[in-house]
């Protein structure tokens, strides 16, 4: 897995990990923990494991959401029962010992901690999410279970770069509805009428403005770096069936 400088502190684990070291194989080798993945689900559930040993807790204390690229954020106070409600983008705890990720296959994965207060998030942020205020949302959600956000480390991990990301003029004039400003994060493609959106830089820009100790961006692509990443853009060009999906995850740790 990979670590960022910020978020070790006392209290604290968490990793950005990769699709190395599990047990699925074809598409999906090695280690996808998408359970909406047509991939064999006892793989899924023995990836997640892994995931969870990694970081010193058990496999069903390890929650992730069921993404919607929405703004909605779900605070935890243990992991998710089998009929509850888990369609959001985000998670917060402050409990000891219930890990809490988020799955990725080129969108953002902000991982969020306040040590001091014992509070931590996991994000999904897309374009859609990181527009329609997933970040600032969660930043919130942390504030409600003590944190303080001038004390909050936000860790941006693995993302599609802006050299991968082209997309059409329909996407940029929504940005540039929202705020002429967000001109700076397109650079015009080889192709007509179309852009390269440069995501990681959006999402630092939302989480400087919301006021967080630290914004940070680990700058690893995830189209690009095929040995360690899943990418859903890179499957897509391919005309692949289907693709796995990498987590990022973060927990408090038990005394």
């Amino acid at each position: 897995m990979i670590k960022a400088d910020a978020l070790e502190k006392p209290g604290i684990v968490h990793g950005f990990f990769t699709r190395q070291g599990g047990v699925s194989d074809g598409i999906y080798a090695s280690r996808n923990v998408g359970l909406g993945s047509n991939d064999d689900r006892d793989k899924v559930l023995e990836n997640r494991k892994r995931i969870a040993n990694a970081l010193g807790t058990e496999a069903d204390r390890l929650a992730t959401p069921y993404q919607i690229h929405s703004a909605d954020v779900i605070t935890l106070a243990e992991p998710f029962s089998e009929n509850d409600d888990r369609k959001a983008d985000a998670l917060v705890t402050n409990q000891k010992g219930l890990a809490i990720g988020i799955l990725t296959a080129d969108c953002g994965p902000v991982l969020f901690a306040d040590a001091e207060a014992g509070v931590v998030g996991a994000a999904h942020a897309g374009w859609k999410g990181a527009i329609g205020g997933i970040l600032q949302n969660t930043i919130s959600a942390m504030e409600a279970l003590g944190a303080r956000r001038g004390r909050i480390s936000a860790i941006l991990g693995p993302t599609i770069s802006q050299a991968a990301y082209e997309v059409g003029p329909e996407f940029h004039e929504r940005f540039l509805d929202a705020n002429s400003g967000y001109t700076r994060f397109f650079n015009v493609s080889e192709k007509p009428d179309h852009y390269m959106f440069n995501l990681p830089a959006f999402i630092r820009l939302q989480l400087e403005t919301a006021g967080v100790s630290i914004a940070g961006d680990i700058g690893l692509c995830t189209y690009c770096d095929e040995e360690r990443f899943f990418s859903y853009r890179r499957t897509t060009h391919r005309n692949e069936p289907d693709y796995g999906r990498q987590i990022s995850a973060i927990m408090i740790k038990e005394a």
